[in-house]
């Protein structure tokens, strides 16, 4: 495993994090909640004993039951071996006390004292000015001298203008963005990270795959990387290991294969590694992807649960197959899922948990119109 600085931490962190967004499932339907905690456990130590040293997980993951499995997992002295990362969720806070609250109720389900990597979980335009009224920061600070909390940081998703802002505001430890080849001019973007890293902020990166959108590619993409010999997870990631700025590289992996693999490029990263071969390859394939993909849904699931019972993520998903790939079976799945968008009563809660900004409501008309259309004329 390579390490990595933290930025102006004293911290060294593995190049590859874990992140524990989308652990492996049980049952046919991979309800998230419905943890696989055999073979979840198994991965986590798995990646632990071979160098994995930071893990990242959130008060809302599995619908909720994230933390209390990482918690179970990190026990038999694994705790001890790894940086541990969490989050406040701040839709959940009203009042100052709320935070207190919910971090007591974190420190629990995780069996820990304290916290080594605290985010407020994503930040956005519309939630950052109540969250700093609220006196998130300020909270933060205590925490730390209480000794709760090692390292107080955020995550961001929303535009380069608010994540300017909020660096500028508190002096911040660190920070998690989204961010891979194809989202360069996306929400903190490039100029983002960059800017983190002139104020010595480390940065911590999620979504380095898009939510599997970077392994799926559409076919002129996919030649570009047959005709290279290359992996497209390998490029994603070792894309981004190329960069001095970032710190580490979170990946939601819900499989065995999935780890195995990611060692392995992991193992061979580093600073400047990238010839430019290699970055002529990932223009190319900047391009592609961006002309094929309709709606950036990154399947984070913050938009759900709906009160109509619509499964948003999916039938973004299932809009985008049918776009990115020719002759799949993506329409007539739309077709037999238990709600159709149709069912949407347009009362907006999604989309302003949406961290992709995405117009869901409009979004989920077209998904219908087309997707009913493409399934008939089959």
């Amino acid at each position: 495993m390579q390490y990595r600085p933290f930025g102006k931490l004293e911290e060294k962190v593995s190049a590859l994090g874990f992140g524990c967004m989308r652990l492996p499932c049980l049952g046919e339907k991979n309800e998230s909640a419905d943890i696989d905690e055999k073979l979840a456990t198994k991965m986590i130590r798995s990646g632990i004993d071979r160098g994995i040293n930071y893990l990242d997980t959130a008060y809302v993951y599995h619908q909720g039951v994230g933390e209390a499995f990482v918690g179970k997992a990190l026990m038999d002295g694994y705790r001890q071996k790894v940086l541990l990362a969490t989050k406040l969720p701040i839709w959940s806070v009203q009042e100052p006390a709320d935070m207190s609250k919910l971090l007591e109720e974190e420190l629990v389900n995780l069996q820990t004292d304290c916290i080594d990597f605290y985010l407020v979980h994503c930040l956005q335009k519309h939630t950052w000015p109540a969250m700093r009224d609220v006196g998130v920061c300020e909270w933060g600070e205590r925490m730390k001298k209480e000794g709760k909390i090692k390292h107080f940081g955020f995550s961001f998703h929303s535009e380069y203008e608010t994540f300017e802002e909020i660096l500028d505001y508190h002096d911040w430890d660190f920070c998690q963005i989204q961010y891979n080849y194809a989202n360069e001019t996306v929400q903190a973007g490039t100029k983002g990270l960059k800017y983190a890293a002139s104020k010595g902020i480390p940065v911590a990166i999620m979504e380095p795959l898009l939510g599997g959108g970077l392994v799926n590619l559409p076919p002129a993409a996919q030649k570009l990387l047959d005709d290279a010999g290359k992996n497209a997870v390998d490029v994603a990631l070792n894309w981004l290991w190329d960069k001095p700025e970032i710190a580490v590289v979170l990946s939601g992996m819900s499989a065995e294969q999935h780890l195995e693999d990611n060692l392995k490029y992991a193992e061979k990263s580093g600073i400047g590694s990238l010839t430019d071969a290699d970055h002529q390859l990932v223009k190319g394939l900047q391009e592609a992807f961006e002309a094929a993909s309709q709606i950036p849904c990154t399947k984070c699931g913050y938009c759900m649960p709906c009160p109509q019972s619509i499964n948003i993520p999916q039938a973004f998903e299932q809009y985008n197959d049918a776009h990115l790939f020719t002759g799949n079976s993506a329409p007539t799945l739309y077709t037999m899922s238990d709600v159709l968008a149709t069912a949407c009563v347009e009362c907006g809660m999604c989309e302003d948990k949406c961290p992709q900004s995405i117009k869901i409501i409009d979004e989920l008309k077209k998904v219908h119109t087309e997707l009913t259309a493409l399934a008939a004329a089959r």
